[in-house]
């Protein structure tokens, strides 16, 4: 399987760098962006990316957008991610996007698709305290009543809920012997009476957010999808969230390992640069080899879905999800070691990266959850 570029491809990728060199390429653009790096989210920027037309490049050219491949979105978040874009939105914007693109009326279509390509931020909520890894096990509960549904429960770790125009909410329809039916998706707008978001204070900054649900009222036609079929709709966008994820961790990865091969190069330890001391040269061949992995699997499960959207590929995703994270990870954290104190430093952006990366191997399905699943598809 070839993994090239197209010309187009590779003129976009330049387009996204040269972007981001200029709006956010220094220390002082990222901090005034981001208000001292507590918000990972800038609007401004993201309104010139919509601009771009960079934001709705999945999204069919009907609702606004480019009709692009996943490959083409993969490659716009590695960018972005190397380039330390203040877009944290985008992330589950785009899993959002998928999940409409597959459920949604042609009025939802309009709405969301249309919205998210001209620079809104939408959410999606799963988790609950007793419903981690376990997302059979929600209880956050909505009742029909007439012309509609009545929100009652908590959910946790909702990510981007506080900047978002509506929060996808998967919620408990029915109640059966089968944990896994009767689960429905309803939309919520942010502002919608009976729902309260608190804010999460995490490492990495404001980013996620507890939902309280009282009493909060949503109308019929505001089920994605169809009703009490929640887990089978989540299921089938695994491949697109996953390789999301894969993809923003990939940039993070990259940038970390060129800053820490440009500070080798310059910094002088015993007369020499540290980059010529074989101990260090290993551990930084290994990173290198490592990253060329993650890319290709990357892109190889892009263009198995781009090849089959419908197709759902457990295995696959999992296994992307789980090696490009984890590869991520042991970036950051070896980037951090080999500069010393100054990766410690927040001088420089390692020990931001460091922090970027460490939930990563926890969100979206843990590296152990990834690893059950896998090894279930190999009939274990």
């Amino acid at each position: 399987m070839d993994f090239a570029l197209s010309d187009e491809q590779s003129d976009f990728v330049d387009a996204i760098r040269d972007f981001c060199d200029r709006e956010c390429g220094t220390q002082d653009q990222r901090e005034r962006l981001t208000d001292g790096y507590r918000e990972h989210h800038n609007f401004d920027l993201y309104g010139q990316m919509a601009e771009l037309g960079w934001l709705g490049v999945t999204i069919p050219e009907e609702f606004g957008g480019s009709g692009g491949s996943m490959l083409d979105a993969c490659l716009f978040m590695e960018e972005t991610s190397r380039g330390l874009a203040p877009i944290g939105g985008y992330a589950t914007t785009l899993i959002v996007a998928g999940a409409t693109q597959r459920f949604g009326s042609e009025g939802q279509k309009a709405e969301i698709l249309g919205g998210i390509a001209g620079g809104s931020v939408e959410a999606i909520a799963m988790t609950e305290p007793e419903a981690g890894s376990d997302v059979g096990a929600l209880s956050c509960s909505a009742t029909a009543v007439d012309g509609g549904f009545v929100l009652d429960g908590q959910k946790v770790f909702c990510s981007n809920a506080h900047i978002s125009d509506h929060i996808l909410v998967v919620a408990r329809t029915t109640r059966g012997e089968n944990k896994h039916e009767g689960m429905t998706m309803i939309w919520v707008p942010r502002d919608a009476d009976g729902m309260e978001i608190v804010p999460i204070e995490t490492m990495g900054g404001r980013e996620t957010n507890h939902l309280y649900f009282t009493e909060c009222a949503a109308p019929a036609d505001a089920v994605l999808g169809q009703v009490d079929q929640g887990w089978m709709q989540l299921m089938a966008g695994l491949n697109v969230e996953r390789l999301i994820l894969a993809a923003t961790m990939l940039g993070i990865a990259q940038r970390a390992f060129d800053d820490v091969l440009a500070y080798v190069k310059e910094r002088k330890q015993f007369g020499r640069p540290i980059g010529s001391f074989q101990a260090l040269q290993h551990r930084l061949a290994d990173l290198a080899t490592d990253l060329e992995a993650a890319r290709l699997m990357t892109r190889w499960v892009a263009s198995l879905t781009d090849k089959d959207p419908d197709r759902m590929l457990p295995q696959q995703a999992s296994m992307v999800k789980l090696f490009v994270t984890e590869v991520a990870k042991r970036t950051t954290l070896e980037g951090m070691q080999l500069m010393g104190g100054y990766g410690y430093s927040s001088e420089y952006d390692m020990e931001r990266l460091v922090r970027a990366t460490l939930v990563s191997t926890i969100y979206g399905g843990t590296s152990e959850i990834q690893r059950n699943i896998i090894a279930k598809t190999l009939g274990l």
